[in-house]
Parts: C-alpha cells; sequence; structure tokens
C-alpha cells in the first residue's frame, strides 16, 4: 500500500487506541528505523527542527539567551529571557531546571559559546540542544516556527524519533504533521524510502504500531 495520507490516519489512530487509558495527555511519537545505512552517515545523523503544519497540540515553552536589543525584543513578544550575567550565575541545580521547563532555547550567537558549555550538559539529555539567533534575524518570526515545530536528534544511530502532536488532536491533523516529518526525511537520506526505512507511530506509553506502505 503506498505511503497515503490516509494509512498515516489509519495507522494513528489504531496507535491511539492501543495506547489509551493512560490519566495524562499523551504525545503521539513518529519513529523511524535505517537499513542500509552507516550509522556514521550525515544521512541518518539529524539535529534539525521541522515545521508541523497543524502544530504541537500543547502550549510550547521557549527561552530566549540574549542580552541587548534581542533581548528586549523578546521581552516585548512575551518570552522568557536569560542574559548571560544571569547564565553565568546559574547553579546545577537552577540548569536542571530551566532544561526540563523549556522545549527550546534561542541563544544569540555572541552567547552560544557560554550556553553550550552551561547549558549543554542539562539539554543534551533531554535530546535539546542551543539553537543559535544571528543578530539580524527575525526573532518574531522564528517565534512563531519553533512553537510549532518538533525536534528530530539522534546520535550514531539506525533510528530517529520525534512528537507529532497529542493523542487529543484529530488523526488527520496528526496525519498531515506525520507527512511533513516524513517529507523531511525522505530528502535528507536521498533514497526511495521504501526497503531502507520502516516508519512506526505510537504514544508516550504505548506500544509502536508500523505503518505498513510498500
Amino acid at each position: 500500500m503506498p505511503l497515503t495520507r490516509e494509512l498515516l490516519s489509519d495507522t494513528i489512530s489504531k496507535a491511539i487506541s492501543l495506547g489509551s487509558g493512560r490519566n495524562f495527555k499523551q504525545s503521539v511519537e513518529l519513529l523511524f528505523t535505517f537499513s542500509g545505512f552507516d550509522k556514521k552517515s550525515p544521512e541518518i545523523r539529524f539535529r534539525d527542527a521541522v515545521l508541523l503544519p497543524k502544530g504541537l497540540g500543547r502550549s510550547v515553552k521557549i527561552l530566549v539567551v540574549a542580552d541587548g536589543g534581542m533581548r528586549l525584543n523578546a521581552q516585548k513578544l512575551g518570552v522568557d529571557t536569560l542574559g548571560t550575567d544571569q547564565l553565568k550565575n546559574l547553579s546545577k541545580r537552577d540548569v536542571k531546571k530551566i532544561a526540563r521547563k523549556y522545549d527550546w532555547f534561542l541563544v544569540a550567537t555572541e552567547a552560544m559559546s557560554l550556553a553550550g558549555r552551561i547549558l549543554g550538559p542539562a539539554l543534551g539529555p533531554r535530546g535539546k540542544a542551543p539553537i543559535p539567533v544571528p543578530p539580524q534575524a527575525n526573532l518574531e518570526l522564528l517565534l512563531r516556527q519553533y512553537s510549532s515545530s518538533t525536534w528530530l536528534r539522534n546520535r550514531e544511530q539506525n533510528w530517529v524519533g520525534c512528537r507529532i502532536g497529542t493523542e487529543d488532536m484529530s488523526a488527520d491533523d496528526l496525519a498531515e504533521n506525520a507527512m511533513s516529518v516524513i517529507e523531511f526525511v525522505k530528502n535528507k537520506i536521498k533514497r526511495p524510502l521504501e526497503g531502507s526505512v520502516r516508519i512506526y507511530v505510537k504514544t508516550t506509553m504505548g506500544p509502536a504500531v508500523e505503518v505498513l506502505y510498500t
């Protein structure tokens, strides 16, 4: 069966049904396993934000690390900020709390080295990373994009996964999000998905259900 939005919608509905019954709102996740690639191949090394047309189904927390005009602009846009002086004075406990609290960390390019050194050890194990923002970037546009983006990231592994929404979203909306991620992966690996990639859908606590396409 071809890899269509309808097939994805049916598979997502099955995964949500099998994973239902939890006392919290679960995420819906999309997983890819790769065959025929070296684990160190750049084609399957991911550190990418992918825009989801239907969003993540929940509020997304973004922290901007910057000084001067960029920080003032972020504050005007209603986003939490952290100056470099504050960053330097964070305790390890504070760093861990920040790493748990926020989904995205947008960092002025001149503060990247400092942010990587201080925040990196807490972000890495959580599959997060500081994202550089150049001085002339349109911060408002970036905030809108990352509010509706998911994070594809792995380390020399033959698989990668990401969230595509929450279980209370419609299967059709989740399928549209899934298709955007699949297209991104297809373009990244530069070869047909058939025979190279197996795709699965699951909820946070539910079993993985394979998308059976040919």
